[in-house]
């Protein structure tokens, strides 16, 4: 009998070795989902020692990564995805988790090789795009970082860190009055955004004119050329880089015509004592 057991074992190890292998990851995802860190990785660990040439060891070294950064683990965790992508070079989640790292460590130009890579693979990875597109800005690269951005805005018009980094790069490239533009219509989408004002507040100026009138008031030509006149000599008379927002105060409100556009904003009366 004994000698039946020994040569079961000895018929069937792999089996054996792959459950084993197979429970150890099973069991480290549960604690993954539960937050129990500290063991997840043990348990990882071993099943990677258990088996360390299974084709699988490329999902357990990068959920051993995960786990390791969520410790705040990052050398580990940097080796744990290099490891990962030796069993599969060119798996673009493994890529953009390496690279996450890279970048939260100050690791820049590590990051952009891992997002080109990314790139190489999947021409439309929003997140690559917008990455790189922060790291061209951090460079001062700016065409290169502008191009980033339109692709990523054309895969996706709407994209909140994409415009808003497109209004940064306008910012410095000092066309403020475009940077104002995207921030303007994301702050009317989302107004109770307070990154938006933070992002808008040190570019714009407020300049107030009030005209009490009997009636809705009504801009002429002359009277914009004054406002114009007005402005300019403002800006130029403190040297500012910023974009003035002309706010008109009146009784009843403005008549729209060919030149009240120069009014960014309208205040009444009633909208003051309300």
């Amino acid at each position: 009998m004994v000698r039946i057991i020994i040569a079961l074992l000895f018929c069937f190890p792999a089996v054996t070795f792959a459950q084993t292998y197979q429970q150890l990851s099973e069991r480290a995802i549960e604690c993954i989902e539960k937050d129990s860190l500290p063991q997840a990785e043990e348990l990882l660990l071993q099943a990677l020692k258990l088996e360390p040439k299974n084709a699988k060891n490329a999902l357990l070294f990068s959920n051993l990564g995960l786990v390791q950064r969520r410790l705040g683990e990052f050398d580990k965790a940097l080796e744990s995805y290099s490891f990962a992508l030796n069993f599969a070079p060119l798996a673009v989640p493994i890529l953009l988790d390496r690279a996450a790292i890279y970048m939260e460590m100050g690791k820049t130009d590590r990051a952009y090789t891992d997002y080109c890579q990314v790139l190489d693979e999947d021409k439309q990875n929003k997140e690559a795009l917008l990455m790189r597109a922060y790291i061209y800005v951090l460079r001062r690269d700016y065409p290169a970082a502008r191009i980033d951005y339109n692709r990523l805005l054309e895969l996706d018009p709407q994209s909140y860190s994409g415009r808003l980094g497109l209004a940064t790069l306008e910012q410095k490239e000092g066309k403020f009055r475009e940077a104002l533009e995207i921030l303007n219509k994301m702050i009317t989408a989302t107004p109770d955004d307070a990154t938006l004002y933070i992002a808008r507040a040190d570019r714009v100026i407020d300049l107030c004119e009030i005209k009490f009138w009997e009636g809705p008031f009504s801009i002429t030509k002359k009277y914009r050329q004054e406002l114009d006149n007005k402005i300019n000599s403002f800006r130029d008379s403190l040297k500012l880089r910023r974009t003035i927002h002309l706010v008109f105060i009146t009784t009843y409100g403005l008549k729209p015509n060919e030149y009240s556009g120069v009014v960014q904003n309208e205040v009444t009366l009633k909208d003051l004592f309300e």
